[in-house]
């Protein structure tokens, strides 16, 4: 069967973000800056025009269940788990894998970290 545009995926890739807060005092995202690597990412997808259709899209999420990595980022369709603590971290997630398709592997968070 011929491939048309129908075949791609709304958008090429996600990245989530961990913006969860825990009140009870245990360890999450938000208590390391999730929110500023958030913001960094969304500005940096607009600053190079890759934010809607066919491109990529930044979302918030809750919990992630990783938080003794955190802060957390994770994108798909790949499913790399990214560790980050600031806008220089961020920016190589951007320009290295979210643009140029490469896993920046100095920020993997390693596959056993958990809650």
């Amino acid at each position: 069967m011929p491939s048309d545009a129908s075949d791609k995926p709304y958008f090429a890739r996600h990245i989530f973000f961990c913006l969860n807060e825990r009140k009870n005092g245990e360890e999450s995202c938000a208590h390391h800056q999730a929110q500023a690597g958030f913001d960094r990412c969304k500005q940096r997808i607009r600053e190079a025009d890759l934010s809607g259709p066919g491109h990529v899209r930044v979302n918030k999420a809750g919990c992630l269940d990783r938080c003794a990595g955190g802060p957390v980022a994770v994108v798909y369709p790949e499913g790399v788990w990214y560790t980050y603590v600031d806008a220089n971290d961020i920016d190589d997630i951007v320009s290295e894998h979210l643009i140029g398709g490469n896993v920046v592997q100095r920020l993997l968070l390693p596959p056993q970290v958990g809650r």
